[in-house]
């Protein structure tokens, strides 16, 4: 499948607690193993100074794993665009597309926290409105529309017959109009009930919204690593609360012993939500790489097959 293709169920890569050659010959082996075991994709996401279980180089790290595997798509996801210039953002998008045909999607989003400005030495005044402006400029360059001194780019004229799909981070309700009007899909949190992320798609679709709409849920089969996941879990509530939102988190796990449960509780999910395509997570800092590794082996084995069959089944009887 092409990145964020309807029905496609990809995968959440995060670096683990190791060091750096090691952590990245960990993601490189895991995302060789998401390929082998049946997920359509993966995804790797942006933050600075050292916080764990998150790079700094996204769309490096794309190619590298794009590399290394055996098929399926990688997507930078989401770069922090506001960082660096979108029309740079547009040209190494479109390189690494230009090396993986038709294996290259990329999401964009504002960045939620202090350090990532602080570190570039940047502020954050006005941050929706320079993030739609560079959202608008990066979509309407990878989608071939752009007809500028940039676009005369090899790689970046290429997309003009090979668009390279966007995303866009969408947690509120003007969240979802922005990336309507940019024409790009959208992407939630595994942190967002369901019924906000269905709630946020219905906005985006009454917007004009056409795009592909990403649903992402943390799964784990077997008992919970409770206290990793609440210490994460409770970062990014503090985090959410700071921001002036508020996140579940843990709450919005799908896990059982029942692989059967989990694929049925996903496809639900994927009902209730109406989005077109799912994104999972295992990982969370404090849980070892060979525990993510067992993870990926169960649902490849016993929950991806259910879990598309379940998919399909829901789309033909024209449920939501």
């Amino acid at each position: 499948m092409t990145p964020f293709a309807p029905d496609s169920i990809s995968l959440r890569l995060y670096p683990h607690d190791l060091d750096a050659p090691s952590a990245l010959r960990e993601m490189i082996g895991q995302a060789a193993v998401a390929s082998e075991v049946g997920f359509d994709g993966v995804m790797v996401s942006e933050r600075h100074g050292g916080i764990a279980g998150n790079v700094p180089n996204p769309l490096q790290v794309a190619g590298w794993l794009a590399a290394e595997m055996p098929g399926g798509w990688v997507a930078p996801c989401p770069v922090l665009t506001l960082l660096r210039p979108p029309a740079l953002v547009v040209e190494e998008v479109a390189w690494l597309a230009a090396r993986y045909p038709d294996r290259v999607g990329v999401g964009l989003a504002t960045g939620g926290h202090d350090l990532d400005f602080s570190i570039y030495g940047l502020d954050r005044d006005r941050l929706t409105l320079r993030f739609e402006e560079d959202l608008a400029f990066v979509a309407n360059h990878l989608s071939g529309a752009a007809a500028d001194d940039l676009a005369g780019d090899q790689a970046v004229a290429r997309c003009r017959d090979h668009p390279v799909p966007v995303l866009s981070a969408a947690m509120s309700p003007g969240a979802a109009r922005r990336a309507a009007r940019c024409r790009v899909g959208i992407i939630g949190s595994s942190l967002v009930p369901l019924d906000r992320e269905r709630r946020l798609g219905a906005i985006y679709r009454q917007a004009g919204g056409t795009g592909p709409e990403v649903l992402i849920r943390f799964v784990w089969i077997g008992p919970l690593p409770i206290a990793a996941i609440h210490a994460k879990f409770g970062d990014y509530q503090r985090a959410s609360v700071s921001a002036g939102r508020r996140l579940t988190g843990a709450a919005e796990i799908i896990t059982s012993d029942d692989t059967g449960e989990v694929a049925e509780r996903l496809a639900e999910a994927m009902a209730t939500t109406s989005r077109t395509c799912l994104h999972l997570r295992v990982h969370v800092p404090g849980v070892p790489p060979e525990a993510v590794r067992e993870q990926l082996g169960v649902l490849g084995q016993e929950v991806l097959p259910r879990l598309r069959s379940a998919i399909v089944s829901a789309r033909n009887e024209g449920r939501p």
